[in-house]
């Protein structure tokens, strides 16, 4: 019989929903069984309906075995047996894309990076990086290679200042740099706020912490400073004595959620409803302090 060159894996339809495939390989079998050339318009195509006459003439003059939907046993080119299964079989066109390694081979140690992201570029025109996706990560945790996967997530992509001094201690051959905090935490930190939730690093014994570019650090990249002289509680005590404020109960019912908004929601309008005083107390004071001043009149030179 007729070997078979090239076998469609059954998978490849659903996901790419390339049914043509299958029509053009249908087409082809009974074209080449009735000596025909087949031109079909684009979005104009024969129907599977169509065809199954076709198929059924060349079952009745030439192949009884192949059923209505073009299927017909296969047979093993080693053991001579049967395939458990039959196997749809035609004819069509393959075309060969012109890929040479010479357009394809590109290496980067350092180059452009994103501005948002901070993550290298992508593509060779751009002269970007090679994208580590998620399927490569599961590899490498696979294997364990945890040293690996954190220099993939920081120095090799987003932690700014720590690839700055993995790159100088490379050069000066000297041992690597602890790695930082990468760029992409900042961003999903930023998202979230612009969002309107405020998001904030707290560390266990209270304090609070912002990501900032720390340069006199030399372990690594951008690190979480932490403000340990800021205490939420005393600060804010302070600043209310300073305006004359009482402060407000954080603590907000249901009920205030849902049925007696401020603002956008309670606690955005608690904030409002601070702020409003604050500026008033400070407006108060600020009449206080020029009340006693008496406008003078300034003379003007003559034009002349």
């Amino acid at each position: 019989g007729t070997p078979v060159d090239v076998v469609l894996n059954p998978l490849g339809v659903p996901s790419r929903m390339n049914l043509g495939q299958v029509l053009e390989t249908v087409m082809g079998f009974i074209a080449i069984h009735n000596d025909w050339k087949v031109v079909t318009p684009v979005f104009e195509s024969v129907t599977a309906e169509d065809l199954i006459p076709y198929v059924k003439e060349i079952q009745e003059n030439k192949y009884p075995e192949i059923t209505d939907d073009c299927k017909i046993t296969l047979y093993d080119g080693r053991t001579g047996e049967p395939m458990a299964n039959k196997v749809a079989v035609g004819v069509m066109y393959m075309l060969k894309l012109i890929h040479l390694v010479d357009d394809k081979i590109h290496a980067r140690s350092i180059g452009p990076y994103s501005l948002i992201t901070q993550q290298p570029l992508g593509g060779k025109t751009q002269f970007g990086g090679q994208r580590f996706g998620e399927m490569e990560v599961w590899a490498l945790e696979g294997y364990g290679a945890a040293h690996m996967l954190q220099e993939m997530l920081t120095v090799k992509s987003d932690d700014i200042r720590g690839r700055l001094k993995t790159y100088e201690r490379i050069v000066k051959g000297e041992n690597l740099a602890k790695p930082g905090v990468p760029e992409s935490f900042r961003v999903l930190i930023k998202e979230l706020q612009g969002l309107g939730l405020d998001v904030e690093i707290k560390y266990s014994d209270g304090s609070f912490g912002e990501l900032v570019l720390n340069e006199d650090d030399d372990e690594g990249g951008r690190e979480s400073r932490r403000h340990v002289s800021f205490k939420p509680d005393s600060t804010v005590d302070s600043l209310e004595e300073d305006f004359g404020l009482r402060r407000s109960s954080t603590s907000v019912s249901n009920k205030d959620l849902f049925h007696e908004p401020v603002g956008v929601n309670s606690a955005i309008g608690m904030h409002e409803t601070d702020e409003k005083k604050e500026a008033e107390v400070l407006k108060n004071e600020g009449s206080d302090l020029f009340s006693d001043a008496t406008p003078k009149k300034v003379d003007q030179g003559d034009d002349n």
